[in-house]
């Protein structure tokens, strides 16, 4: 099994990787199969499914999947040309995709949120069509958002083509159990083995300056967030608090007014700068989603700006550790709110947020392993329920507490020698078996949950 660190972490756009970035990317694979195809193009039309039409206003849904249809991609978006193409297709009932003739597509009666029951193979649904000039559905294809902005058909998802199978990798572990038992055989810590794997693939070059990039892009997150003020967009009237609560902290350093657990509200407001960036559609890393897109960037700026002796040039071991735990979860589990609940975002991303903290703070393949399982373990159940189907309420804050819990979690794994009770496998199982068990209404439905409970929303 391989699943490359620039899987798990995608440049990508806000609010949703799951429900934003990902159904614009399957527009863009039907763009392609449609200039693959023989046939003559007159139309287009799109349903979606179960999470993404409960939650796909909220989400931006319908706004990212006409885009997509119209050529845009999270990893080349850009904000103000897709306001001015948008506002084009829906004054003309027109796309114009490279490569392709005009297509009919009126954003009114084209695109359908479907509330009935869900499609076969995942909460996160969509169906794309392409009509002749006499509007019948010449092509269709059937897409599945399986979290983090991965995209698979209907086809892909049956067969399993949901990792990697291609050239063998040095490291090909497929659960924690493996990879401890290849750790302790080669010599090797985490780190090295999945830049092994990467180097196997992509080369050093594109891995040094892939994860630069990646590290840069959540880090100018960050700041972004921290310098924005105002209200969110949505609807809830969300105010933005990062800035504020910044400008306090650095107000209050010298001062002999912090507490000890002041530390909290620094990887806080890390990770809710972060989100509330994601929230408001700007530039974010998928860590693993963007729903969770705070935990890891607020851990890891954690470490470089309030950990002594830190050094950026153990960024890229932090990110590779992070990848690997987050393969073995999305490959074993899954990292879809709309699947198994928050429990498989912000779960996940505490646990790889943990594990990364604990490699580059000198912890051994063990302590690692059981960094990440705390984290998991203590995230278990956390049900998806967003308020109005923003990712606001209780995103943003959610993250930081995530971060908070990654960091106590390499700390009390650090604490130890690395054994203890309960496996990272078992808690991953767990975390399966327990989105299986839940409720729809708790898995990014917006049906139940503080999603029916705020009054007004």
């Amino acid at each position: 099994m391989f699943l490359s660190v620039f899987d798990m972490f995608k440049v990508g756009i806000g609010p949703s990787s799951s429900h934003t970035m990902g159904p614009m990317v399957a527009a863009g694979r039907f763009l392609d199969q449609m200039r693959a195809s023989p046939f003559e193009f007159a139309g287009l039309r799109a349903s979606l499914h179960g999470s993404l039409a409960f939650t796909g206003v909220g989400h931006a849904t319908d706004r990212a999947t006409i885009l997509g249809l119209a050529g845009f991609a999270p990893e080349t978006y850009d904000a103000e040309k897709a306001d001015l193409c948008f506002a084009e297709i829906v004054a003309t009932k027109t796309v114009t995709p490279e490569g392709l003739p005009p297509l009919a597509f009126d954003p009114k009666t084209d695109l359908k949120f479907d509330f009935g029951p869900n499609l076969p193979g995942h909460a996160n649904g969509m169906i794309l069509m392409a009509t002749d000039a006499q509007g019948d559905v010449v092509l269709q294809e059937t897409y599945y958002s399986v979290g983090g902005g991965f995209i698979l058909t209907a086809d892909e998802l049956e067969q399993g083509k949901d990792t990697d199978e291609g050239t063998p990798v040095p490291f090909p572990f497929k659960s924690a159990a493996e990879m401890l038992e290849m750790a302790k055989a080669s010599g090797k810590d985490i780190a090295a083995m999945k830049r092994a794997n990467e180097i196997s693939r992509g080369g050093t070059d594109n891995l040094r300056t892939g994860t630069a990039r990646i590290w840069q892009v959540m880090n100018d997150c960050i700041n972004k967030g921290l310098a924005h003020e105002g209200i969110l967009p949505g609807g809830l009237d969300v105010r933005r608090r990062a800035k504020a609560i910044h400008d306090a902290l650095q107000a209050e350093r010298g001062m002999n007014l912090n507490a000890p657990h002041t530390i909290n509200d620094w990887m806080s407001v890390y990770a809710m700068a972060v989100n509330e960036e994601n929230a408001a559609g700007g530039q974010v890393v998928t860590a693993p989603t963007n729903g969770a897109a705070g935990v890891i960037p607020a851990t890891l700026r954690y470490y470089l700006d309030h950990v002594p002796g830190a050094s950026e040039s153990k960024v890229e071991d932090f990110l590779l550790t992070a990848a690997a735990i987050g393969g073995l979860v999305k490959f074993n589990a899954s990292i879809s709110g709309a699947e198994a609940g928050c429990q498989a975002e912000v779960g996940s991303a505490a646990a790889m947020g943990a594990a990364g903290l604990c490699a580059i703070m000198g912890g051994t393949p063990e302590q690692v392993e059981n960094a990440a399982e705390i984290a998991l373990e203590h995230h278990l159940g956390m049900t998806c329920d967003p308020v109005k189907g923003l990712v606001q309420v209780p995103c943003i804050e959610r993250n930081g507490l995530g971060a908070i819990k990654a960091v106590s979690a390499a700390s009390l794994a650090l604490r130890g020698d690395g054994t203890h009770l309960v496996p990272l496998d078992a808690c991953i199982e767990t975390m399966r078996q327990t989105g299986a068990d839940m409720s729809e209404k708790y898995k990014e439905t917006s049906l139940g949950g503080l999603a029916v409970n705020i009054p007004n929303c």
